[in-house]
């Protein structure tokens, strides 16, 4: 099978879960996939993909070209769109596939390019935007759910010692950016001080664009990693920390994908469509701003619903242990 889906990184940490629950329940499956280059080391280290083709956008038509004289060298039983864009279409279009499948929700003419479009789930347009991806499970005869958490090769194979845990507690991660300015929530310097000098816990931002940090913290309890995040690591890193705390990005959605305690901030979107899943999780948690504006969520609130969260965590944790088996 082909999976056409170049970017971004939200959509590509979707569609990694689609494709390991295709593998878990239909393990004679061999997965290739169409990826853009600066995401490829994020496909490459998952257990669900065999095979990468690297999509050189910068390249303009020649890469174009050059990408799909390498993947028309195989012919695939099925090719799958996760994308269902003119250019994704295109590709769709191009490769040889007995069977070529594409979205119901496809945009810009992408759906002229199929043989079978999957349906949308039973609240359709407004459901999860990883649930109307699972649906893509069907086209195999598996299930439209999840398997487990993610999984990635060499996680134990970086050195990452300043995420050792502090006063026994492992590190609270931190994502401040965001694809878009009104998804940035602009209080994380004053939540890590909180939860440094109230808490008494370390923290560590990371994110792959450098945002300084003004304020000063004991030796020891505080790491700028912003700037400094390659993909090939971000899976190790999260697996490191004790919690997640993000924006709405593509490292809350990898969290959440590996099953990992994570926090995501909202103003504008939806968590029912675009929050941390399994929704339902005790590891995923939504805080949504007041009307939808980040600017009306404060530190002290934040690290408050941080607490509760951890605290309600603990006691349900205490109380599995103390069930009978």
């Amino acid at each position: 099978m082909l999976i056409i889906k170049p970017s971004a990184l939200r959509d590509i940490v979707h569609g990694l879960q689609v494709a390991a629950s295709i593998k878990a329940q239909r393990p004679e499956w061999r997965i290739s996939w169409i990826v853009r280059d600066i995401f490829s080391p994020l496909v490459r280290s998952s257990t669900a993909v065999d095979q990468v083709y690297v999509f050189r956008r910068n390249e303009g038509a020649r890469g174009f070209l050059r990408l799909m004289r390498e993947v028309r060298q195989k012919n695939f039983d099925l090719v799958l769109d996760f994308q269902g864009l003119l250019r994704t279409g295109l590709m769709t279009k191009w490769s040889r596939g007995k069977r070529k499948v594409g979205r119901t929700d496809a945009r810009e003419g992408a759906g002229m390019f199929y043989n079978e479009k999957i349906p949308l789930p039973a609240d359709g347009a407004a459901s999860h935007v990883l649930e109307i991806l699972l649906q893509f499970c069907t086209v195999v005869g598996a299930e439209p759910r999840l398997t487990g958490p993610l999984r990635f090769r060499e996680l134990e194979r970086l050195n990452l010692s300043f995420m050792e845990p502090r006063k026994g507690l492992r590190p609270v991660l931190i994502f401040r950016d965001s694809g878009q300015s009104n998804k940035k929530w602009n209080s994380f310097a004053q939540l890590t001080a909180l939860l440094i000098r109230e808490a008494g816990r370390k923290v560590v931002w990371a994110g792959n664009n450098y945002l300084p940090c003004r304020e000063s913290f004991p030796d020891g309890t505080f790491l700028n990693l912003t700037g400094n995040t390659s993909l090939t690591s971000l899976p190790a890193l999260l697996a490191k920390a004790d919690w997640v705390v993000s924006n709405d990005s593509g490292p809350m959605h990898l969290s959440a994908a590996m099953g990992l305690k994570t926090i995501g901030l909202f103003g504008p979107t939806d968590p029912r469509q675009y929050g941390p899943y399994p929704l339902k999780s005790p590891n995923n948690y939504a805080i949504q701003a007041p009307v939808g504006d980040l600017r009306l969520l404060s530190a002290k609130e934040v690290f408050y619903l941080f607490n509760r969260i951890e605290a309600t965590l603990e006691r349900a944790q205490s109380r599995a242990a103390l069930a009978p088996a």
